[in-house]
């Protein structure tokens, strides 16, 4: 896109999967491509060449089924890839940073601003009198700031030339203060440095020296002045200017020999001449006319002060040079520089240009040539400095041409030769040629220069074809001064932007080059014009750069970027940047918050979130998403904003925000609510206290109602929203501390009587109900199950917290009778949490101490309790992690206990607690983990033959005293932490990290869509490829024998394998064991790739493995049977695998059901994850979106034991039961339900396996039971299987259905395989074999086919010494 073209948009992607178009894949595409566009096309055609035998399911593509086959290639190689958006790379491992606020970016601002507040200029002319040292030539340079001293009296020549120097300085910094001594003594320059010093300060002091009536300086350094009566020259050292002077200081030395100072100069300040970055203690700037052995030019064609020339009047001087040296050698023109018209300040005049132009070339030179720091110290710091070294330049070039060189100190490379000089004279040489017929008619046009033009074309074209690793642009400080130009503006700001887009490293140039102050003060303009690439270009700085808020605050430039947030004819993307402008300006910026807020910013964004339209154009996600950044930023840690923003009803706004589409917008929304939560509210309210406490109340009730509403989020697909919920609810633990360590606290002390006649109550927690529709999504996990506990509750509280004043303790929930109603803790929750707690006056026990009767409702803090048990719980590490410092903020803390692992089913126990049940709950933190123990405060002495082995310490409340001691965990130093003022509580706090990752977006190219990798095209395109030609051969294949065994090996699993799969371009096996562990093989070579555990609690087993883009770059999901859903990257690759998301499939099982026994299975073409188990729903999951989509009743009291999603028709899948039953749904019809069979009617009837049939067919099944059948079933007919296999006689475990060959496969416990056609014909057994040379297998746990060609792959084996993986093909294929 042009970024200039006001129609045009910024591209923007934001969570939307990619796809891949191909104009070179397959004809099976195109031939689809009209059919595909009918959906009853597809469905007639499939229906049309229906197979009802044998013959007709192996036969290849072709005939009347041509469009059958297109569509099955279609479906078959889906476009979509899915989880591979910015958020998924590197989530655990990596929190990535925001706006800089110093670092790489920051180094452009310079560290100290200098201004030149004085200038001295000393002139020891002494006219008519020649030094001894000098031999003048004839004829001779003359001329004196362009005045011949010989044309007038002497004392009036000495006196019109110090006013001429004067105005020439004057010229380049008006606001200095200028002395002028002509022809001194030492003590008039000793007084006029000192009176220089004391009126600059610490500003710098310029000290201008012209020795051309004077003999050279010494060897020593010592320059030459006058005795009073003119009749002797008197030394002076440097060292005594330099003590009169002090820092910081510029010297300029006009005389010959002037390098004899300078070298004076380096000694004395012990510097290296050769460094061009050696810093000095003391800021001191030397320039010299030239060198210590060389003489000032005498030529007639140079004035005498050549080098003062080029200094102060450098236009001048550089006209009459190239005058000198080119065609344009008319006498004329001497007498046309001095008349040239305009003034140098006004560019649209010949004189104003030609002094913009040098000074763009100047600066151009110095920027391509100099060094960044000395560069920003030399022509960025100082106005004067910068001006008299880009004179400086000038005089190099001319200087160098009469064989004198010019010095400086700090030394600079040579610039004499450099081809921009060329530009200059191009310049020079169009604007003098017009100034003949101009200067004859005065009413002649001036044609402006084409320089600027012609070098932002230049510019364009390094746009076009450069890059980080080239040279960069040198015409970026041209583009800087264009900027001052209104005709050419448009089109630099719109260059620029380009180049800031290119990454960090262009923004980095731009502003070490000064393009700061420039694109702040077009902040000003009211352009129309220039609205959209100003908002651009200073997201992109923003981005990089957050110190400069307090430039935007201080210039008022906030307000701009308010007015183009409501603009109506801005695009939603841009608006967008105009947010991240906005939230920037407020992040961590006081004053930026209060001048937003003044603005009326809280009201105006949430005006945009509450669009009418859900359908809106304006409703685009990053705008979205950056509303409500913009927000939360600006409410975050500030009181009376975030009052402001409950005034205005945010919350219900963030609330509707909760189950957007897009992940990014999901955890903007969360993060916008989280920093709504006060967390200093105990000081706050002490501070700013009413006659009545009804403002706090409302304001608790305010928070509360947020926290319910993030309830709904805890189990959200993506772990980025889960994270910035965690991290939400982390604050609403600091802040309401006191009640949720008080509610455990009252369950213990009325539990005192025996610890042990509270820990039956622990295992048959009951979660309370709640009005909140989207807490049943964790609520369901409190179901009980039968297995042993593994920890003990803690709760710690801070006492003084309780007591702070009468209004906290008041609302602290304790009952008056003994019993907690509603508490989380309580045997009784169920029947009564949703009454609110009437609370006693009296004091309980000297903890609490009321002063007034409250109702808390404490159904909330028993239902964040038990939010925060399932982000403890969760599969990802980072978000767990952030769970169980909340648990110990509040009280409730874990100690490693001796890790134990199940063995053979049993775990060993103690006898006190062999009848205990281990539970799934919020207060499960053991199930499938490390055991833990949670450390509870001493309620009575316990019993060591009931308690053996259990750890108890101290709570902050009962034992503070032992608040030391060495077994305090990470929840003693937490709330030590929280028991502080100020600052350090929230330290505490896990922090969000989801502004910092957004504001990587606007980091990234924005202005050309992500070009799509050329190899990972052309190896899609190849994979592509090689699945048409392995189809084709699949189809058309007659499979007669595949007991083939080609290559197998032991695997060395303690538990065997459970899972298995094939990877359909490389020859790779993935197998994972009962522990969770990872392994991925080489089958040809039977070499180990890569071995990893899927998380570090390996109580759980793995239900399934699937691969997600496999024609692209395939990522490994694997389903544990906990539900859990764990997505890996670089899975094959040794000790690099990464994981890309996670997220908790299913939420609760059954009532009594031992676990929740999960099946899933993945569907490329629609994006969707099929979940069921001990559960009456079947989840469905859109990784696009990474948000449960819905939910399909199982119209069964009976769990689901296999499900198999349709590869072909998206939306379709099948679910095998417990009790025999098949039934197929479809998530695209209303009722979801298409079909119901009973399959299976054997006394061991659960159905093992279950697949749709190869083809196009979406009602043919095959399901297999444990039992041993393996039914072929039509849904359609609705009554019976038309074909049923005996294959094994109740011991059958898996089965494997090829996904384009009419074969099937199936696994029994008694150590054989059996391989069927889709007619029911035996073609294979593979059984166990006692000889030495025979193949040996195991009891078959889990089997796969290649998805492209006839390859079964067979996990055998269920301990150490039987866990192998075989590869069987047909009989041609050549064993390994």
């Amino acid at each position: 896109m042009a970024l200039g073209d006001p129609t045009s948009r910024y591209s923007v992607e934001l969570g939307m999967p990619t796809r891949f178009g191909h104009a070179s894949v397959a004809s099976h595409l195109d031939e689809l491509a009209q059919a595909d566009e009918d959906g009853d096309v597809v469905g007639s055609s499939g229906g049309a060449c229906q197979r009802s035998d044998a013959e007709a399911s192996s036969s290849g593509i072709g005939g009347s089924c041509a469009v059958v086959g297109a569509a099955t290639s279609l479906a078959y190689l889906p476009q979509t890839v899915f989880l591979c958006e910015p958020r998924h790379d590197l989530f655990e491992a990596c929190v990535p940073s925001g706006p800089a606020e110093n670092g790489l970016v920051s180094k452009w601002r310079p560290k100290d601003r200098m201004r030149t507040g004085c200038v001295a200029l000393v002139l020891c002319l002494n006219i008519s009198v020649d030094p001894p040292d000098v031999i003048k030539i004839s004829p001779c340079a003359r001329l004196e700031c362009w005045i011949d001293p010989f044309s007038m009296a002497a004392p009036k020549a000495l006196e019109s030339i110090g006013k001429a120097l004067h105005n020439q300085y004057e010229r380049w910094q008006p606001r200095a203060r200028y002395k002028l001594q002509l022809d001194p003594t030492v003590d008039e320059v000793k007084k006029l440095c000192n009176t220089c010093r004391k009126n600059a300060k610490s500003e710098r002091v310029v000290f201008h020296y012209n020795g051309h009536g004077v003999p050279k300086p010494t060897a020593n350094g010592e320059i030459w002045v006058f005795n009073k009566s003119y009749t002797q020259y008197i030394p002076l050292p440097i060292t005594d200017l330099d003590s009169w002077l002090r820092t910081p200081s510029l010297y300029v030395f006009d005389c010959s020999a002037a390098g004899m100072i300078v070298n004076a100069f380096r000694e004395r300040l012990d510097l290296n001449p050769t460094s061009t970055t050696a810093s000095s203690t003391k800021d001191i700037i030397l320039l010299a006319a030239c060198e210590a052995h060389e003489t000032l030019p005498q030529s007639a064609e140079f004035p005498a002060d050549v080098f003062t020339s080029c200094l102060t009047t450098p236009i001048k001087m550089a006209l009459r040079w190239f005058c000198s040296r080119s065609l344009l050698r008319d006498p004329l023109f001497g007498d046309i520089i001095d008349k040239i018209p305009g003034r140098q300040t006004d560019r649209k005049t010949p004189l104003g240009e030609l002094n913009w132009i040098f000074t763009a070339v100047t600066d151009t030179i110095a920027w391509n040539v100099l060094p960044h720091e000395l560069f920003q110290k030399l022509f960025r710091q100082d106005l004067l400095v910068a001006s008299l070294f880009r004179n400086f330049l000038l005089a190099e070039r001319i200087m160098r041409s009469a064989n004198c060189s010019p010095i400086s100190f700090p030394v600079l490379p040579p610039t004499h030769q450099h081809h921009m000089w060329d530009a200059w004279d191009m310049a020079a040489e169009i604007c003098l040629s017009q100034l003949l017929p101009t200067h004859a008619e005065p009413d002649a046009e001036f044609q402006p220069s084409p320089f600027f033009t012609e070098q932002l074309t230049a510019f364009e074209l390094w746009l076009e074809h450069g890059s980080q690793h080239k040279r960069p642009p040198e015409q970026l400080p041209i583009v800087l001064q264009v900027l001052l130009s209104q005709s050419h503006r448009f089109r630099a700001l719109v260059l620029l932007g380009k180049f800031l887009d290119m990454g960090p490293w262009a923004v980095d140039l731009a502003l070490s080059v000064g393009i700061f102050p420039y694109v702040l003060k077009l902040l000003q303009t009211t352009a129309m014009e220039l609205r959209q690439i100003l908002v651009f270009i200073w997201t992109k700085i923003l981005a990089l750069d957050k110190s400069c808020q307090v430039d935007l605050v201080k210039d008022g430039g906030h307000e701009y970027f308010i007015k183009f947030l409501n603009s109506v004819d801005a695009y939603p993307e841009q608006r967008a940047m105009a947010a991240f402008v906005l939230a920037v300006i407020v992040d961590g910026h006081r004053h930026g918050q209060e001048a937003c807020i003044q603005a009326d910013l809280i009201d105006k964004c949430l005006q945009h979130l509450n669009a009418p339209n859900p359908h809106d154009a304006q409703t685009e996600p990053l705008l979205l998403q950056w509303l409500c950044l913009c927000l939360g930023k600006l409410w975050e840690n500030f009181p009376e904003a975030q009052l402001m923003g409950l005034q205005y009803g945010a919350p219900s706004t963030f609330e509707r925000l909760l189950s957007e589409p897009q992940p990014e917008v999901r955890a903007a929304a969360v993060f916008g609510l989280g920093t709504l939560l006060d967390v200093g509210s105990d000081s706050l309210r002490d501070g700013l206290r009413c006659d009545d406490d009804c403002d706090d109340d409302e304001k608790i009730k305010t928070e509360l109602t947020i926290v319910q509403s993030l309830f709904g989020v805890v189990n959200d697909g993506s772990p980025l929203v889960r994270a910035e919920v965690s991290v939400a609810l982390g604050r609403f633990a600091f802040g309401h501390n006191k009640h949720l360590k008080s509610i455990a606290a009252a369950y213990w002390k009325c539990q005192s009587n025996s610890l042990l006649s509270a820990l039956p109550s622990l295992a048959n927690i009951r979660s309370p109900p709640t009005g909140y529709a989207g807490s049943s999504q964790f609520l369901h996990s409190a179901s009980v199950v039968s297995t042993p506990v593994g920890a003990v509750l803690r709760v710690g509280g801070d006492s003084s917290a309780l007591v702070r004043d009468g209004r906290s303790s008041a609302s602290s929930p304790l009952p008056a009778a003994g019993i907690m109603h509603g508490s989380p803790l309580s045997d009784d929750s169920f029947e009564h949490s949703e009454s609110a707690i009437l609370l006693n006056d009296a004091p309980s026990n000297g903890i609490i101490s009321s002063s007034k009767t409250k109702t808390v409702d404490n159904a909330v803090y028993s239902q964040f309790v038990m939010a925060v048990y399932a982000l403890a719980k969760d599969p990802s590490p980072r978000i767990a992690g952030i769970g169980r410092r909340i648990l110990s903020m509040i009280g409730i803390e874990q100690v490693p206990t001796n890790s134990f692992r199940p063995s053979g089913g049993n775990i060993q126990q103690t006898s006190s607690l062999a009848n205990f049940t281990r539970s799934s709950s919020w207060l499960d933190m053991n199930a499938g983990r490390l055991p833990m123990t949670f450390r509870t405060p001493p309620v009575s002495p316990p019993r060591q033959s009931y308690l053996a082995g259990m750890r108890r310490v101290c709570s902050l409340e009962f034992r503070p005293n032992q608040l030391s001691s060495a077994d305090s965990g990470l929840a003693d130093s937490l709330r030590g932490s929280v028991g502080n003022s100020g600052v350090s509580e929230c330290s505490v706090l896990p922090q969000s990290t989801i502004y910092n990752w957004s504001s990587g977006h606007f980091s990234r190219p924005l202005l050309t869509s992500a070009d799509e990798n050329e190899e990972a095209l052309l190896r899609r395109e190849e994979k592509e490829r090689l699945a048409w030609d392995c189809i084709a051969k699949c189809q058309h294949s007659s499979v007669s024998n595949l007991g083939n065994q080609i290559t197998t090996w032991d695997i060395r699993s303690d538990t065997g394998t459970k899972a298995m799969l094939m990877h359909p371009f490389s020859p790779i096996v993935i197998a994972a064991d009962e522990n969770e562990c990872i392994r991925v093989w080489n089958h040809e070579d039977t070499v180990l790739l890569n071995t990893f555990d899927n998380h570090n609690f390996r109580e759980k087993g793995v239900a399934k493995l699937c691969l997600v883009n496999e024609l692209d770059d395939s990522l490994l999901l694997v389903a544990s049977c906990d539900g859990n859903v764990r997505v890996w990257k670089d899975y094959t690759q040794s000790g690099r695998q990464k994981l890309v998301t996670a997220f908790s499939s299913i939420q609760g099982h059954r009532p009594g059901a031992r676990g929740v026994n999960a099946v899933v299975d993945w569907q490329q073409l629609t994006g969707y994850l099929y979940a069921a188990g001990e559960i009456s729903s079947i989840m469905v999951w859109d990784l696009d979106k990474e948000q449960r989509s819905n939910s399909i009743y199982s119209l069964s009291d009976s769990s689901i034991s296999a499900l198999s999603a349709s590869q072909v028709y998206g939306g379709q899948l099948a679910a095998g039961y417990v009790d025999g039953h098949v039934r197929l749904f479809d998530v695209r019809t209303p009722e979801r339900h298409i079909g119901t069979m009973k399959a299976h009617s054997q006394s061991v009837e659960r159905v093992v396996g279950i697949s749709f049939q190869p083809g196009l067919d979406p009602n043919k099944i095959v399901s297999a039971s444990q039992a041993g059948d393996i039914q072929f079933m039509d849904i359609r007919r609705h009554t019976t299987a038309y074909l049923t296999i005996e294959a094994h006689r109740r011991s059958l475990t898996a089965l494997a259905v090829h996904r384009h060959a009419p074969v099937i496969a199936s696994g029994s416990a008694k150590q054989i395989i059996k391989v069927f056609s889709l007619e029911g014909e035996q073609l294979s057994v593979i059984r166990y074999y006692p000889s030495f040379m025979a193949q040996k297998i195991g009891p078959v746990s889990c089997l796969s086919f290649h998805p492209y060609r006839v390859l079964l792959a067979a996990g055998t084996g269920s301990g150490p010494t039987d866990s192998c993986i075989s590869i069987y093909a047909d009989e041609n294929s050549p064993a390994r």
